[in-house]
């Protein structure tokens, strides 16, 4: 019987083996990164998320500021209007601006603290 004319294509055993392992460690070593990079993507959307609620609170505390600054001139012009001369004008203003640098001088400081939390909740690790 002659021999098969394609046998001298065959594929030793030995090679064989040896492309079966590295496609295994390539998929192996796949998978692996895979899983990192599912992990790296799981921290950052644990950490956008954080952000997104601390930049929430912050716009929310934003809003509420600058009612209360707005309800506080409309006030203030309102009493101005009611004024007889310029002392009391006078009195009345500088009742404003000193409630008024009060208040903005502790919604810079909330701010400033809610701005801290959000940078230092974003860099914590998520479990």
């Amino acid at each position: 019987m002659a021999k098969d004319p394609l046998e001298q294509f065959a594929i030793p055993n030995e090679l064989r083996s040896f492309a079966e392992q590295s496609v295994a460690q390539a998929r192996k070593a796949f998978d692996g990164f895979i899983e990192a990079a599912n992990q790296a993507v799981g921290q950052m959307h644990g950490q956008a998320q954080a952000a997104h609620s601390s930049a929430s609170e912050i716009a929310q505390k934003s809003i509420e500021y600058a009612q209360n600054n707005a309800t506080a001139t409309f006030d203030f012009a309102q009493k101005l209007m009611g004024a007889k001369d310029a002392a009391e004008v006078m009195g009345l203003q500088s009742e404003f601006l000193g409630r008024q640098m009060q208040a903005l001088s502790a919604q810079a400081r909330e701010l400033g603290q809610s701005a801290a939390k959000m940078v230092i909740d974003s860099v914590k690790p998520r479990p």
